[in-house]
This record gives structure tokens, sequence and C-alpha cells, in this order.
């Protein structure tokens, strides 16, 4: 039985704990060139598409000069404000033992306004907001990959329209392959999608440079006043061009969401000392080409370079870059799967660590292979990335609202500041936030029920899973709460204890195993050597030898053991246990012990409104990793037993 309780939180000044930042072998430079290929790429490949967007909904050729500017200066405002001043000086600061992402913001806000009510199945609104924003993320993270990879394969086709028959065949073979290579860990993809991405954002600011200093007037555009002056023009119907610059910043919330596997200081550094300044140099330099040339409207990016090996050149390079892009949301997923499986939002799942010297590198096959399938389901579904469209933004958008509000939470009641700073900084969030996800709601019936369908059916199956296992829990707790409290049960029941020794595997170290209760209970019997053995992952790679088990003797034959392994380690048990016999700290003999391993089976009451959540959480308890089959223990000394639960 797992625990449900909360890993400790750590405050947000002390970031510099972060494994990827202190005392670690990867150099920030090494890790800034990673979060390149990992971290950026969503966000990097908006200079693609985000312009002619933005100018098609402002009215196409009959958008003027001053609605360039506009657009243009809405665009660079929302970089500065979203991405730089939101979340990377205020938002990446709230991070939970070196994670970052939505569910590192829940596991930091005060237990009141987080805790479960189990008996009556509701959660407090930060829960619900919390579980609401990740799944609307899971879903932004299943079309990332398949418009991204779709519109370069099409735009391949473009170069060559006598490809197109095989442009869908094409990029289904593509996603298999960029799953395929997550195994490998976001370090060696990083390393390897990381230089693509530098020669990216270089031709990028490159290319900016040069039609900037042809029209040098275009950097007005920087000037804030011009965004102002659009809406006054158009008025309330000129909101609606939000829909469309929020492209500018899609992939910003995946900058939080990857913290962990990269590190605050790399991410800022890549972020202010080369990705913004390419970014924005990029959308200018369409600007200034527009400015000359009015009917590059069509696509201002392509037309920045001479038709002809020019053209199929970047058409190349962006789409490798645009394949990269879907990495970001990949990489996201897998920490968002791994934060909500230890706050108890999700059933226990595989979980890999690929990097010796940053613990937040992971790949999790069971996330990974359910992103490909889903990838590919749309791809087939949809097979234009233009009808994909529509359906970026409104998840994205989603999750940076509700961020702001659990950032308010941790900044007023963990952080304890004042009521009128943190409210100013929450509204300020959501001064932006909110025309965001307004402009991007009209998008809906167009494609933007995508993600939310996609997402509503992850927010049933979160609440279904931590109301179940907090039920559970609850009747553990009530029934055999602490060993202290289980010795009278335990005595009642046990008539007889014979000679050897039992192992008790206890996930859960603050309360008796309920394997070992029902084995009382029927057996009526017990070895005369009891030892609970609890297993610890610590957030250090190795763990060194002289700190490797603790015993704690509980009296009458029964002896508490804490068995600890870094997240590089294989948790095997047997040289453990064989090194403790050595100690004679518990007097018994691993090759003669007996190794007992519970197993719950939930039943569905009959009939009753419950029945369907309740048979939802039977499937998915009976599917969850078993984290004890690593543990190598002889499967010939392994005995496991079986409880039915209503509850």
């Amino acid at each position: 039985m797992p625990s449900h309780s909360t890993p400790p939180a750590t405050p947000a000044k002390s970031a510099t704990t972060h494994t990827a930042e202190a005392g670690h072998k990867a150099t920030s430079a090494a890790l800034a060139l990673g979060a390149l290929g990992v971290v950026f790429g969503d966000i990097g490949t908006s200079p693609l598409y985000t312009l002619k967007e933005c100018m098609t909904t402002a009215g196409g050729a009959k958008a003027g000069v001053e609605d360039l500017f506009g657009i243009l200066s809405l665009m660079f405002w929302a970089l500065v404000m979203v991405v730089t001043v939101k979340y990377l000086i205020f938002v990446m600061r709230a991070e939970n033992q070196g994670e970052g992402g939505i569910f590192a913001l829940l596991a930091i806000v005060p237990e009141r306004f987080r805790a479960t009510a189990a008996r009556n199945g509701r959660v407090t609104g930060m829960a619900l907001l919390a579980v609401i924003g990740a799944a609307l993320l899971y879903g932004d993270g299943v079309i990332t990959p398949a418009i991204s990879v779709l519109s370069a394969v099409e735009g391949l086709a473009i170069a060559s329209p006598r490809l197109s028959p095989i442009v869908v065949p094409l990029t289904c073979a593509i996603l298999v392959a960029l799953f395929s290579i997550q195994r490998r860990g976001t370090g060696d993809i990083g390393k390897l999608f990381g230089p693509i991405m530098v020669i990216w954002f270089a031709t990028l600011a490159s290319l900016g440079i040069f039609h900037i200093s042809r029209h040098p007037e275009i950097l007005a555009a920087l000037s804030p006043h011009h965004g102002l002056a659009f809406f006054h023009r158009h008025g309330l119907r000129g909101a609606l061009i939000l829909g469309s610059v929020v492209l500018v910043v899609t992939g910003g919330e995946a900058l939080y969401a990857d913290m962990g596997h990269f590190g605050i200081r790399p991410i800022r550094l890549s972020w202010t000392a080369f990705v913004l300044p390419s970014l924005v140099l990029g959308y200018l330099g369409q600007g200034a080409l527009l400015l000359a040339n009015p009917k590059a409207i069509e696509n201002p990016f392509f037309a920045m370079v001479p038709a002809g090996l020019p053209t199929y050149l970047l058409v190349l390079l962006s789409s490798a870059a645009t394949v990269i892009a879907s990495q970001a949301l990949i990489s996201g997923a897998f920490s968002l799967t791994r934060q909500a499986m230890l706050l108890g939002y999700l059933p226990r799942v595989t979980v890999k660590h690929t990097a010796f010297d940053t613990e937040g590198q992971i790949y999790v096959p069971e996330v990974n292979w359910l992103l490909a399938i889903g990838c590919i389901l749309l791809v087939l579904t949809f097979r234009e990335s233009v009808k994909l469209a529509a359906a970026y933004g409104i998840a994205v958008t989603g999750t940076m609202a509700i961020t702001s509000v659990l950032y308010y939470i941790v900044a007023r009641y963990t952080w304890r500041w004042s009521a009128w700073k943190s409210g100013a900084i929450l509204a300020i969030f959501l001064s932006f936030d909110i025309p965001f996800l307004v402009a991007n709601l009209f998008k809906f019936f167009d494609g933007g029920y995508v993600p939310m369908l996609i997402g509503a059916t992850l927010i049933a199956a979160m609440l279904i899973w931590s109301r179940g296992r907090t039920a559970l829990m609850d009747q553990y707790s009530q029934r055999y709460s602490t060993f202290e409290n289980a010795k009278p049960l335990i005595h009642r029941f046990l008539s007889l204890r014979v000679p050897g020794s039992a192992v008790f595997l206890a996930p859960d170290a603050d309360h008796v195993p309920p394997v070992l209760m029902h084995h009382i209970e029927r057996s009526r019997a017990l070895h005369e050597t009891v030892v609970l053995l609890t297993v610890k992952k610590e957030t250090l790679p190795v763990v060194p030898e002289d700190s490797r088990f603790m015993v704690e003797v509980l009296g009458e034959g029964f002896y508490k053991l804490f068995v600890s392994f870094g997240y590089m380690e294989n948790p095997l048990l047997l040289p453990v246990l064989q090194n403790l016999t050595h100690t004679g700290q518990i007097p018994f003999k691993f090759e003669d012990a007996t190794y007992y391993i519970g197993h719950e089976t939930i039943i569905a009451k009959k009939g009753g409104v419950h029945r369907v959540p309740e048979a939802i959480f039977s499937y998915l308890n009976r599917n969850a990793a078993h984290e004890e089959r690593r543990y190598g223990m002889p499967m010939q000394q392994v005995v496991e037993i079986g409880t039915q639960i209503y509850l």
C-alpha cells in the first residue's frame, strides 16, 4: 500500500539545492545546451506561424501598418510578461525538491487548501484546480507532437507536391521514432537536439537582423502603446486577436514543467541570453519584411530568404525544429506523472532515471507510449495540421491561469507574503491569462474540444484514484494504524510462534502492513522473527553503504528495517539482507526467510451511483506497477496474499 503522504516541500528561496545546480558534474553550459533541445522547442518554433495567424485574424491583406505594429507589440510584451516575468522570475521560484510544474505548486500549497475529503468524495478547490491544470497540459501534450510533426512533414510536401500522399504515413513513422528514442533520457536527447536548436535560433536572429537593418523603424513596435492602440481601434472585437497572439507563448508552461530535467539556472540562462533575443529579432524581422513587401503576408517566415535553394534549406531546418518542438511537452508529461503519482493522483507507474547527476531526468514508459498512441490517432483522424491548429492554446492558457491562482496561494499562505504584494502579482498575471483564455475559448468548436475531452477523461481518472486511495488509507489507518495500536489485535489472534523468519513489505512505514494482520487473522501463527521492511527512495544517485539500512527494535521478535536506495540504483534487497545478517542486528538468515507481499482487490458494490467509479478504481489498482517486483527477492521464498476490500 503506497503512502498517500505529500513529499516535503522545499522553501522557494532554496533553489540552489536543486540537484541540477549544486554538486553536479554537469556544467550549467551543458545543461543550458540540453535545455535548448528539450525545453524551448515548442516556444522556439512559434515564428513559423504566429505572425501569419495574427495578421490573418486581423484581416489579412486588409490589415494596415498600424495593425502590424500593434500585433508585434502585443507579441513582444506577451513574451516579456508571461514567459520572462511570470514564469522565469516568479513562478519558477516555487519548486518542490527541484521539481516544477503545477503539481509541484500544489505540493507546497498549505495542507488545508489541498486536503482530500475521502468520506464525501470532495476535494478542495486548490486540489481540483491543480488536477484540471495538469489534465489540460496532458491534453496539449498529445496535440503538440501531432501538429508539430505533421506541419513539418507538410512543409516538405510543399517543397515537393508529389510527396503529398505519404504525408500521413511518414508523420506516423516519425512519431514512432520520436517516442522510441525517449528511453535514452532527456539529457541524451538534449545533446542530440540542442545543436540543431542553436542553429535554428541563430538563423532566426540572423534573418531578423538582416531585415531590421533595412527597415529599422520596425523597432518602434516594441513600445506598448502600439498594442493598446490596436484595441482602441478595433474595440472588443479586436480582443479576439489574443487567440492568435497566445501562440507566441505556447510552450511557456513547459519551461516550468521541465524544470526538474535541467534546473532553474540553465533554463533562465538559455532564455535570457539566447532564446528571447532570437525570437524577438525573428518576429521583428518578419515585420520589417512586411513593411517592404506586404504580399509576403501569405508566409512571412519563409519569405525571409530568397526563393530556391535557401528556401529548401530553411524548410529542412524548420522541419527538424518542429519535430524537436514536441519534446518539451513529452518531457513535461513525464515530470507531471511522477509528481501526480507522489501526491496520490495517479497509480504507480514505472519511473526510470536516465541521468546520474540530475534526479529530475526521468523516463516513464507507460506515459510515453500512451502519448504516442494518442498522437498517431490524432494524425489519422485530422490528417491536416490546419485542422489541429484550432486546438492549440485552450489547454495551455487554462493551465497558465490556474498556475497564477495556485502561485498566489503559495505566496500568500506558504511564504507569508503580504496581501497587497501577493494580490498585486496575481492581478498582473491574470490581466494576461484571462484575456488569453477567453479569446481561445472561441476556438472550442473548431478543434479546441480535443484537449478538453482528453483533459476531462484524465480529471475523472485522477479524482477517482485520489478518492479511492484516500478511502483505502483511511480504512487501514482506522483498523491497524501504528504498531503499538495493532499490538492488542496481534495478541488476540496469535496462537503460535513458529521457528524461522518472515519479512513483510511495508510501503507505508507509519502503519502495520495489512498483509501481516490478514496473515495473523487467518493462520493464527507467526514466525519467531518478523521484519517490517520499508524501502526508501533517496534524492542521491547512490546511497553510501554505511547509510544503506537502519534497524528499529520493536520487541517480541518484531523489527523495523529501513533500506535506502539512490535513484540510479537497482533496488535489490538480497545483498542488503545478506550484509544485515552478518551484523547480527536481526537474528535471521536471509536464505531461509519467507517474504510476504500483499495485494488488495477492490470489489465494486452492486448497484448504487458509486459502482462505476469503484470499478474504474479497481481496474487502475490492478494495473498499477508493482514496485516490489524490482526488489530481486527469490521467487521460491515469496508468498503473495490477496485481500478483497469493499470501499
